[in-house]
């Protein structure tokens, strides 16, 4: 691949004044009509994603592809993008594999033979792995959200945004430092190898760089109906520390920790539907809890902290128009189409093979919570994530608000070993 200059960096957009309108206008600027400019001689170009949109993954996939289309519609309307000489309007196609590896891979081959994609977005796990040989051949750029997914051979699979589970060091950090009474911890969450076993190693070396002693760690399958016995063991041991990793049946677990009387700090991964956990439990219980995402009208998404055009706007778009249907993801695949229109933009292209390397000639790359740095060689064989800042949040009188930003990427430069113990203790693949 070619390399691009690292001085075209220096000239890089500003996505909040890219944008041009705000996304908390943009309802009216749609219905009133924008300026057009140039839209007789745009061209289009389709960014792909191959999500699960329907089954127990879709709340991982389908708000993402709400939160594409919102932002896709901005861009539209304030005349596209432009990439080189040409402008562009931007079209999102997507195929609803399920978490199906089988349909993954028809999904994969549907988005680029047919609908002609220059960038194809994925959730991750089995489903990337199931695709990433034919990817590689055609030189694809494809994007996950598990890192993890990253070997020395997937030279077109980066992670641009987010950097599960490495930011859940964060989380640990900042609980250490507010509250250095707690001295243990016990952890609880799934026995997949792609969501649950990475987090648990991910907690496991936060823990012990923070002094915390791990007391106990239950894998538990996806069929549980009854969490009562599990937390009941767990509490048993008296931890300090509640983490729920990247369990994902948090709002079950946490009601067990209200009827049963824990008193200490609970910290998870993530906590969507937060509030539906207020109301099975209390304000007063959650309070503090900890976790890594934040809502997108979080006063501390500041310019300055978020490269991320009005966050506030766009949760009140996204939520207008999908209501209790937000998660994570409804940000994350937005906010990886803003990095491909950066890379793209400093490459003068919209092809798969001068974006990518456009990407990786960027030593500060943007991603959600500001400038980042390539990371992954360590861990698993190639330098294909982008990590940086990452934001603490918590419960605060029944509202989740950011806490600090803190760096996943410092953390990594000094624990990285750390880390990879505890993968190799899970038997989870590492260099």
């Amino acid at each position: 691949m070619t390399k691009t200059p690292t001085s075209v960096f220096r000239q890089r957009f500003s996505r909040r004044r890219f944008l041009g309108t705000t996304l908390a206008g943009m309802g009216a600027a749609l219905t009133t009509g924008l300026p057009k400019v140039g839209l007789a001689d745009a061209k289009t170009v389709r960014l792909g994603m191959n999500i699960p949109m329907t089954g127990d993954y879709a709340p991982w996939g389908l708000p993402g592809l709400y939160g594409c289309e919102i932002v896709a519609a901005n861009i539209n309307a304030a005349g596209g993008v432009k990439i080189g000489n040409d402008t562009y309007m931007i079209e999102m196609a997507s195929y609803d594999h399920g978490y199906d590896t089988e349909k993954s891979v028809q999904g994969f081959k549907k988005l680029v033979l047919e609908d002609d994609v220059k960038m194809v977005m994925m959730l991750g796990g089995s489903t990337v792995a199931s695709i990433i040989p034919w990817a590689m051949r055609k030189k694809m750029l494809t994007t996950t959200l598990l890192p993890s997914d990253i070997t020395p051979d997937t030279e077109y699979l980066v992670a641009t945004c987010e950097s599960h589970p490495l930011y859940n060091v964060t989380g640990v950090e900042w609980l250490a430092d507010k509250f250095p009474e707690a001295k243990t911890a016990a952890i609880i969450t799934t026995n997949d190898i792609e969501y649950g076993k990475q987090s648990a190693a991910t907690y496991n070396a936060a823990f012990e760089v923070a002094g915390i002693d791990v007391v106990d760690v239950n894998f538990h399958g996806f069929d549980v109906a009854d969490f009562a016995p599990i937390v009941s063991s767990l509490l048993s041991k008296k931890p300090d520390v509640f983490c729920m990793a990247t369990d994902v049946y948090t709002t079950p677990i946490i009601e067990q920790l209200f009827h049963q009387g824990f008193k200490g700090k609970i910290v998870s991964c993530t906590c969507d539907g937060y509030l539906d956990v207020i109301a099975k439990t209390s304000k007063e219980f959650v309070e503090g809890l900890t976790f890594q995402f934040p809502d997108f009208d979080d006063p501390a998404l500041t310019p300055d902290k978020a490269d991320f055009p009005d966050p506030a706007g766009f949760d009140a778009a996204f939520n207008k128009d999908h209501a209790g249907e937000w998660s994570a993801v409804a940000w994350e695949y937005p906010s990886i189409l803003l990095n491909w229109i950066e890379a793209a933009q400093a490459a003068g292209s919209i092809e798969p093979e001068p974006v990518l390397s456009a990407m990786k000639a960027n030593s500060s790359p943007a991603h959600t919570f500001g400038p980042g740095k390539w990371w992954g060689a360590d861990l698993w064989g190639l330098d294909n994530a982008v990590v940086g800042n990452w934001p603490v949040v918590a419960i605060n009188d029944g509202k989740a608000r950011i806490q600090e930003y803190r760096s996943v990427y410092d953390w990594l430069q000094n624990n990285a070993g750390v880390l990879k113990k505890h993968m190799q203790a899970l038997d989870l693949r590492t260099v």
